[in-house]
């Protein structure tokens, strides 16, 4: 296996998961009694760029389908972030009614609705046709397709060039970066602004956070490592802010070498001294992770078989590609863990992949009382616990996985 950036040839075995299916298919009743598909879910780190990456054992037309249940609306403190970052896009570029705002993996509409709001013209490119006619819905016009230097030829020669070029959540989950960041370089306007977020390697090593390796997600990416790939590709970083979501994550800023309008922030090389700092251009950064990982999983299924010994009842929040990858890693099933809730009705009424979970509405919660309910998106962990504060009312507690077990 070769690096997809840098070809260097791929040895060093970051972290292996054992085999898992997709974090995403849910399984219908139907299901249930049929073989499931398991996909070697290993991890290896580049020794030459520190490109952090599995193996595409699972096509991504096969994971972005039609039948993809993830819908970005349902949480209310993502849409809150969104709109927040609207605001700033527009206060520190100007953008108005003269502007195109584009995202690339822009699913029901839940960021671009803000751009719309303010009579901004706005374009989403979304591959999963369910979500597209979510966001169309809302009178948000929406490419349906795979993102790459194939469309963005096709879009920039139709007069379609971006001011604002976004994608948030998506940088990860590319196969061929190299191609999806060319994509973004043709279809950039001269002056044009590219923002990504996406979750930081660093946080996720630091904090332990192995849940967020799934299928879906092919690259885990440090700064020093996007850089390369968007120099590689004809475009500059001009600036970078660590913020909170998704458990720590980024947001970069680039544009065209060219554009000499936007001063280069001295957070670029910050960030960068602090990961060369932390180690994270040696492969010693990237030792022992499979530990951290078992540390998780042995703490986690001693206490849920304490909980069953003492005849407890648990139950789990949020049907989340993190939570499956959990679940499935620590052997965890419908005899440990009787049902997960779950906001989103596209889940509810499906079992979770491997562990075989039923997913159910919030007011089954409420009418059968667990004395505890595991927070699977443990990142969403404020929202959902005042959410369901009044489990107090039956004594029930909280349990966060990571990056150690909490009762709350």
């Amino acid at each position: 296996m070769q690096c997809r950036f840098c070809k260097t040839e791929l040895k060093d075995v970051f972290i292996d998961l054992v085999n898992s299916p997709a974090s995403n298919s849910f399984l219908t009743k139907e299901q249930l009694n049929e073989p499931e598909v398991f996909f070697p879910l290993k991890v290896f780190t580049c020794p030459s760029c520190f490109l952090v990456q599995i193996d595409e054992y699972k096509k991504s037309d096969a994971i972005f389908n039609n039948d993809y249940v993830y819908f970005s609306s349902f949480s209310t403190s993502w849409l809150a972030h969104c709109r927040k970052y609207t605001e700033l896009m527009v206060e520190r570029f100007g953008f108005g009614s003269q502007s195109l705002v584009a995202e690339v993996a822009s699913n029901d509409g839940y960021l671009l609705q803000y751009f719309k709001e303010k009579q901004i013209p706005v374009m989403g490119i979304e591959p999963t046709a369910n979500t597209a006619e979510v966001a169309k819905g809302k009178g948000i016009e929406t490419v349906v397709d795979f993102f790459g230097v194939r469309l963005a030829k096709k879009l920039a020669a139709e007069g379609r060039k971006a001011d604002l070029l976004l994608g948030n959540n998506v940088l990860a989950h590319v196969p061929d970066i190299v191609d999806f960041v060319g994509g973004m370089k043709i279809l950039l306007k001269d002056m044009g602004v590219i923002t990504m977020e996406f979750p930081h390697l660093m946080q996720l090593v630091d904090n332990n956070q192995f849940d967020t390796i799934y299928h879906e997600h092919f690259s885990y990416l440090s700064f020093y490592t996007v850089e390369k790939i968007f120099r590689d590709r004809g475009l500059e970083m001009f600036d970078v802010e660590e913020i909170p979501t998704h458990g720590g994550s980024l947001r970069i800023y680039a544009k065209h070498p060219e554009d000499k309008s936007k001063a280069i922030s001295p957070r670029v090389k910050a960030l960068l001294d602090k990961e060369a700092g932390k180690g994270m251009t040696t492969m010693s950064y990237y030792d022992h992770f499979q530990q951290k990982a078992l540390k998780v999983k042995l703490a986690l299924t001693a206490f849920l078989i304490e909980q069953k010994n003492a005849g407890k009842k648990v139950a789990a929040y949020g049907a989340a590609a993190k939570g499956n990858t959990l679940l499935n890693y620590c052997g965890i099933k419908h005899d440990l863990i009787e049902y997960v809730v779950d906001a989103n009705p596209h889940k509810q009424n499906k079992w979770l992949p491997a562990s075989h979970i039923p997913v159910v509405s919030e007011s089954y919660l409420k009418e059968h009382r667990p004395d505890l309910v595991l927070i699977l998106p443990w990142n969403l962990r404020d929202e959902i616990t005042q959410q369901l504060a009044y489990i107090k009312d039956w004594g029930g507690k909280f349990v966060i996985p990571i990056p150690h077990l909490q009762l709350i």
